[in-house]
């Protein structure tokens, strides 16, 4: 789990960050931020709250985690924190170099260094790196003279997060514990904060590899197993519903187990192994035969595995448990397929 509770803002400094395709340039601070006691709990509302302990990640480079530059920066400070202004200025500067997307908006970058964090209970200090790239406008209401006047203003919500990451001072060798949140830019140009700017890996957990055996689960469902095997769409549903009832009431992982209790036959174990090994090598990501599973990423996921048979554009059939009472046949009369649904009552 990871907790803020005690945590502790202890430096703080700020940067205006343009787009590189356009010239705009970086504004550098010369100082750190001086806060006061009532902005500060403020600004860790609006930096710390966005993050859950669910989804983590790992600095990372294809060929040496050395030449990671925001690895090379952070790990500066951690050694030094007094050095914050001048590593900051330079992670400025590298997010500049990536912001090159026409349609990347310039912002403040915030570099913070936190005290006293606690991750799976163990107290580690971070650093923290934030980019507010949208404006809100406030109405502000003034008295004057028995009355009142209404006037406006732009600012940043502090409950709206744009872009953000909590690098932990844990796993330096593995690339830190890191934390990612963004709320902006879902298209191409949103792969300049964490692919570009930061460049992480999904940390390979138990969250993150419940997450990847549940997509590979619905792939093979999907994709794999009606071109080896004769199912109709109701087997599909029924053996998505079996994956996710295993997953549901098992604390761990084993994929024997799953083999035996979800899949049954040989022939569909053989057939589910061989795509689970081309999945992992086309995805670049290592499965694990056992893990402890996570019920939070079971339920994160499970609207990605929900199982529903589309009918023309007149019906919708949601599968929620046993794909035995779905019976499949064709009307010769009518010329059209149908299926039967056995019940016991209405609800």
């Amino acid at each position: 789990m990871m907790s803020f509770d005690d945590s502790f803002l202890r430096y703080l400094t700020l940067h205006k960050i343009g787009n590189c395709s356009t010239d705009d340039g970086v504004v550098l601070s010369e100082k750190l931020l001086e806060v006061g006691e009532v902005v500060k709990p403020l600004l860790l509302q609006y930096f710390l709250s966005p993050f859950r302990m669910e989804e983590l990640y790992n600095l990372s480079h294809p060929a040496d985690l050395e030449l990671n530059e925001v690895f090379h920066f952070v790990t500066a400070v951690f050694e030094n924190p007094g050095c914050l202004l001048e590593q900051s200025q330079h992670l400025a500067r590298h997010l500049y170099r990536q912001s090159g997307h026409p349609k990347i908006r310039p912002g403040e970058f915030y570099v913070t260094y936190f005290e006293n964090c606690f991750v799976n209970n163990e107290p580690v200090n971070a650093v923290g790196l934030f980019k507010s790239e949208s404006r809100e406008t406030y109405l502000k209401v003034y008295p004057v003279q028995g009355s009142f006047e209404i006037g406006h203003d732009d600012g940043i919500n502090i409950n709206k997060l744009d872009k953000g990451c909590l690098i932990f001072n844990t796993g330096r060798e593995e690339g830190y514990v890191v934390a990612m949140v963004d709320n902006q830019n879902k298209g191409n140009e949103a792969q300049y904060w964490r692919d570009d700017f930061l460049r992480v890996k999904p940390r390979s957990d138990n969250y993150y590899q419940t997450k990847v055996v549940m997509d590979l689960c619905k792939k093979f469902v999907s994709e794999r197993l009606p071109q080896e095997f004769e199912v109709t769409r109701a087997d599909q549903a029924d053996l998505l519903n079996r994956s996710m009832k295993f997953l549901k009431e098992n604390e761990s992982f084993g994929m024997d187990e799953f083999g035996e209790q979800v899949l049954g036959s040989p022939g569909m174990i053989n057939s589910f192994a061989g795509f689970r090994d081309e999945f992992s090598e086309e995805h670049q990501v290592p499965i694990a035969e056992n893990f402890e599973i996570s019920d939070n990423a079971v339920k994160k996921q499970a609207r990605f595995m929900k199982s529903v048979i589309k009918l023309d554009r007149n019906f919708h059939i949601y599968i929620h448990g046993e794909g035995r009472l779905v019976e499949k046949g064709y009307d010769q009369e009518k010329q059209m397929n149908f299926y039967k649904l056995f019940f016991k009552e209405e609800s």
